[in-house]
């Protein structure tokens, strides 16, 4: 761009912002865009910069040479979005190379218009290739069943463990670990426990839960095991007085 064009580029912008452009500022663009040519993308950079408002309402929008540089790069990438090069049998790196940058110019410039959706690869596999991957436990393709009202794809969808069912014992909601039954200041509605419930254990693995008679057995031998292991415990710590014996030696000596 020289000082003629960058004063028609000038007297462009004066129409959005009312300046009044000189032969100093003509120069002083012109040092700026040296290397951007003076065409419609120049022009369209400078409409775009006046349609976007500012981020203060009450600041006045003025275009400067880099605005300029930088939505007209812009402008030219988008007509780049999907493109695809479009190679020769047999070239060389020479021309392609050559190629490459004409057919970048042509589409970045608008002489010839951009590709309007990106290519899809066309076929599928084959049938043979489809049974290799069942064979090897391939489940895909496979339909997501309609849920109805009372059940919702993201009920279906359970977390694995324990976790991933309510507890039966304390009332833990899916997602969230057991809780003691002993409130706390901290926690209200009881401390979260480390391991699950066993009955919660029970419900993810599928197994059957114990009846009302087989929890209190269960819960009996429990507390049995408990109180022989606070027996051997307090056996093992006790020290029993000890026997003093007379040395038969020290009495003959005596």
């Amino acid at each position: 761009m020289n000082s003629d064009e960058a004063a028609e580029l000038l007297a462009h912008c004066s129409g959005f912002d009312n300046r009044q452009p000189s032969l100093a500022a003509a120069r002083s663009w012109a040092s700026a865009l040296h290397d951007v040519p003076f065409d419609q993308d120049a022009r369209d950079a400078v409409a775009a910069y006046y349609t976007t408002p500012p981020q203060n309402p009450s600041e006045r929008l003025w275009i400067l040479p880099h605005h300029v540089r930088t939505l007209r790069t812009k402008i030219r990438n988008k007509r780049l979005e999907n493109f695809q090069y479009e190679p020769l049998p047999d070239e060389t790196v020479p021309e392609y190379l050559a190629r490459l940058r004409g057919q970048v110019r042509a589409i970045a410039s608008g002489r010839v218009a951009p590709l309007t959706g990106r290519l899809a690869l066309e076929g599928g596999p084959t049938k043979q290739f489809m049974q290799e991957l069942e064979a090897r436990g391939w489940e895909g393709n496979q339909t997501v069943p309609d849920m109805g009202d009372e059940e919702s794809l993201a009920d279906a969808v359970r977390r694995s463990g324990p976790l991933g069912v309510e507890c039966p014992m304390c009332g833990a909601e899916i997602g969230f670990p057991c809780k003691s039954g002993r409130g706390t200041e901290k926690h209200p509605l009881g401390r979260p426990l480390a391991k699950p419930h066993t009955a919660r254990i029970r419900a993810a693995s599928g197994e059957p839960q114990l009846t009302v008679e087989q929890r209190a057995a269960e819960e009996e031998r429990i507390r049995e095991a408990s109180r022989r292991t606070l027996a051997r415990m307090a056996a093992e710590g006790e020290i029993h007085d000890a026997e003093i014996v007379d040395d038969p030696d020290q009495e003959e000596a005596s």
